[in-house]
């Protein structure tokens, strides 16, 4: 048996966290979902199997899931669909949409009951509701056959942290069950879950299409192969994303790092299909301000999308001439009083919600405006 395993497409999501980008977020997720099809195709696989959160809630729009059963048709082999938790079998769902009854090649599996497939049988677990406690795969009891067994579930596997924990899965679930693969959905990035003797027989897919930053390992799918019941399937993750959600993480600790690091973020190749999410730490003279200032231009408009957390940046506490060069008086005590409040390690009393991110980015405002007056 060979066949490709996907979940969590999250068709319809707004990505509103990537503000105007947001528009070929989701346009993308409908790209690579054509993608995956054309994967299917070249690697020869018998079904396609999807394994929830086709959706991204119950709600969208009927055309984008007449746009999906249209993708899917294209496909040369069956597709197989469960429900999951963004996309629940409760009454008015997506799954009640006509277009699912016109084409012959694409089957949701709305039961808890094996369905034959060439070579085997599939072990569908679709969710009811979004929110449960339960694990989906308890009901599974495999016979004693030649059959490739494999099952398809939605859900939070034992030992994997999740924002939303719901639907537990024992560690232990395929060997339990008689399987000889589990293709999980609900977490966003490709994972081979080892059992306790070491052989993987259960996987998380990953999106195929990133949704935010963060989920290492998404933009795949897996082409599962199985030689015969009992063996270990042979799992092969394909990139399949057409976008790149880069975090970087830099350190300031002397001067040019500021400049360095410009250089870097403009040498990054494919801009337009690159969203970066850059984080700042650290401290830099207090001249190097303008570099801060080209780099967040260079960000905001050179890449799909991108922006520049700087609020853990803050002057350095040894450059302290522009500081004497204040005003005596009112002006040249706010800015002591700044500097001492930017140190994280102050000891002094601290003005209620005035932290030493706020205090760093009013000292290097204050800098702005006694670069200003001087010119």
């Amino acid at each position: 048996m060979k066949f490709l395993h996907t979940a969590d497409w999250q068709i319809g999501m707004k990505a509103a966290h990537v503000g105007d980008a947001g528009k070929r977020v989701r346009e993308e997720r409908l790209a690579t979902l054509r993608k995956l099809i054309e994967v299917a195709g070249q690697q020869g696989v018998e079904f396609i199997l999807v394994a929830g959160d086709t959706f991204e809630d119950n709600g969208v729009d009927r055309i984008m899931i007449q746009k999906v059963a249209n993708a899917l048709e294209s496909s040369n082999v069956p597709v197989y669909i469960i429900p999951g938790n963004h996309d629940p079998l409760v009454p008015g769902s997506v799954w009640e949409h006509p277009v699912w009854k016109s084409h012959e090649s694409i089957h949701v599996l709305c039961d808890e009951e094996p369905v034959e497939v060439d070579d085997g049988l599939l072990y569908p677990c679709p969710v009811r509701q979004k929110h449960s406690r339960k694990d989906p795969t308890a009901w599974i009891r495999t016979p004693e056959s030649a059959a490739v067994k494999v099952g398809v579930a939605h859900g939070t596997i034992e030992g994997l942290a999740m924002e939303e924990p719901d639907y537990p899965i024992p560690r232990a679930a395929a060997t339990r069950a008689g399987l000889d693969y589990l293709a999980l959905g609900h977490c966003h990035s490709y994972w081979a879950v080892p059992s306790a003797d070491g052989v993987v027989q259960t996987a998380y897919s990953g999106t195929h299409e990133t949704t935010k930053f963060g989920e290492l390992e998404s933009g795949n799918v897996l082409i599962v192969e199985t030689a015969r019941t009992g063996a270990a399937p042979v799992i092969t993750p394909v990139r399949v994303g057409g976008l790149e959600w880069r975090v970087i993480e830099s350190d300031l600790r002397q001067p040019g790092d500021l400049a360095r690091l410009r250089e870097k973020i403009e040498q990054i190749e494919g801009p337009a299909q690159t969203l970066i999410d850059l984080r700042v730490r650290g401290v830099f003279p207090a001249e190097d301000r303008g570099q801060l200032a080209r780099l967040q231009e260079i960000v905001a408009t050179r890449f799909l999308w991108g922006r520049v957390d700087d609020t853990q940046v803050r002057p350095s506490p040894d450059d302290e001439n522009w500081v004497g060069n204040l005003p005596v008086g009112t002006i040249r005590e706010a800015g002591v009083r700044l500097r001492d409040l930017a140190d994280s390690n102050f000891t002094g009393e601290r003005p209620e919600g005035v932290s030493p991110e706020i205090a760093s980015t009013a000292l290097m405002e204050l800098y702005a405006i006694l670069t200003e007056v001087a010119q």
